[in-house]
């Protein structure tokens, strides 16, 4: 039977410090975690099963999965396992990849299915009655955003930090906004977490803009080994865009989140 497994404490005190910093869990929340079975999510699975236990405030965390129905990826084997975690479980099958055949325009296969799933996503948060999204982006990913936007969108641009969606009903949180790739990638392997591998032919048929940035971003890093603690100074003003409570959205309770007690760990 699969029992929660406890995150290192580097994981838990930098998910904890982007909790605060950017109030993403206030007491009663109820948190729908997109879990699409890869190290990130799955490491983020645990680390919020681990601040449900231990944070000075009470919250609840369901978990929902989109199957695309693609031959390239079956996530069916996590049913077994978070259900075994004893965690709200919603697993949804979806013929994306059927409806792109006829539905896509002018938008990438990738495009069309994340904005598919996104969809999904939000639709069973509200059928469930959840009002956060947790998604599991890290900085790695927020920086080869940044760079997609710049260099080819001509705009200052990247994912937030929290915001409300522009229906209103619902927030999106990214708790891993300060991790690193290779974090959740050792937490993974080491902890033995039962990671789903897709294997798009879409996505691997040619070589996308991000693998070109995340090659670029590790040979920079290689020469600045603080290249990433740069980026993220200046990301920092990107991230609270659309934040909850400011610019005139609407306010999050001033309460305590979880990261008042995560930032204690050393």
């Amino acid at each position: 039977m699969a029992t929660p497994v406890r995150p290192p404490k580097s994981l838990l005190r930098l998910t904890g410090k982007a909790i605060g910093d950017y109030r993403m869990i206030a007491d009663g929340d109820r948190v729908l975690l997109a879990l699409s079975g890869g190290k990130d999510s799955l490491s983020l699975l645990h680390i919020l099963l681990h601040l449900q236990r231990h944070a000075p405030i009470s919250f609840e965390l369901g978990a929902v999965t989109v199957d695309p129905q693609s031959e390239a990826f079956d996530p069916r084997p996590l049913i077994p396992y978070v259900e075994a975690l004893g965690t709200e479980y919603h697993y949804r099958r979806e013929p994306i990849v059927a409806m792109a055949e006829s539905h896509m325009d002018k938008d990438s296969f990738c495009a069309f299915c994340a904005r598919m799933r996104r969809g999904v996503i939000y639709d069973t948060a509200r059928r469930h009655g959840y009002h956060v999204v947790a998604m599991a982006q890290h900085l790695d990913d927020l920086a080869e955003s940044f760079l997609m936007s710049a260099f080819h969108g001509g705009r200052l641009q990247t994912m937030k930090a929290h915001y409300r969606i522009d229906a209103g009903d619902l927030r999106l949180i990214r708790p891993l906004l300060y991790a690193r790739e290779r974090q959740t990638a050792a937490f993974a392997e080491t902890a033995e977490l039962p990671v789903i591998h897709e294997n798009c032919p879409a996505c691997f048929a040619m070589p996308t803009q991000r693998a070109h940035m995340k090659a670029m971003l590790a040979q920079e890093e290689r020469a600045n080994p603080r290249l990433f603690q740069s980026l993220l100074s200046s990301m920092r003003p990107l991230f609270e865009e659309g934040l909850p409570g400011q610019s005139g959205a609407p306010p999050v309770p001033a309460q305590r989140t979880p990261g008042d007690t995560v930032k204690g760990h050393r």
